[in-house]
């Protein structure tokens, strides 16, 4: 079953959270372990297992960050550069996770990266650059002003996507998705940026 399925929903990104939660705590009660406490062995792994999977697919659907990446991946869309396994794999290997970088922030993020760096000699040195840290702060703000502005475009595309599905039009899908796995890459990367900055302020 896929968790859509485990809410009897349809592949569909606008979900009607307060229905889910609804939905999983009437489910929770049904399959908890606490009642095949007196059951076979059989319908006790049955139970867990089915509760286990509810958890998984709550956790996933109730998130739209997760909603969406799962849903692409349902699609066969591997966000490798930006998936948690490819965060894992790199630091298994000790090797650096590559990131895709957006075109249109190659510039902005070049010169983030210069002034990271700035500011890491200076702290190593005992020095602190208030215009630096001004600098920083700024370019803090104007990446955390885009994420915010991609959590809205991924939400327009989300109606995008819904529509698709209920017209069965499979070219929309397609574009949809395309636009969907872009905009989470960009998301991602903007995140890493964000953070970086954060790391390096304090």
């Amino acid at each position: 079953m896929t968790y859509f399925e485990v809410f009897s929903l349809p592949p569909k990104l606008q979900i009607d959270t307060a229905a889910l939660e609804k939905t999983f705590y009437k489910l929770s009660r049904e399959f908890h372990p606490d009642r095949f406490a007196s059951k076979p062995a059989e319908e006790q792994a049955a139970a867990t297992e089915k509760s286990s999977l509810l958890n998984d697919a709550y956790r996933a659907l109730r998130d739209p960050i997760r909603r969406t990446e799962y849903l692409l991946e349902q699609e066969g869309v591997e966000l490798e550069e930006q998936s948690v396994k490819a965060t894992e794999s790199a630091r298994a290997a000790g090797t650096q996770k590559k990131q895709i970088v957006p075109p249109d922030l190659l510039e902005e993020a070049f010169e983030l990266n210069m002034a990271l760096e700035e500011m890491k000699m200076a702290k190593k040195m005992g020095d602190d650059d208030p215009q630096l840290r001004k600098d920083l702060e700024t370019a803090k703000s104007n990446f955390t002003n885009m994420l915010d502005a991609s959590g809205r475009e991924l939400e327009a595309l989300w109606t995008s996507w819904d529509a698709a599905v209920d017209s069965g039009d499979d070219g929309a899908k397609d574009a949809a998705k395309d636009e969907m796995v872009a905009l989470l890459n960009r998301r991602s990367y903007l995140r890493n940026l964000v953070r970086d900055v954060n790391a390096t302020l304090e």
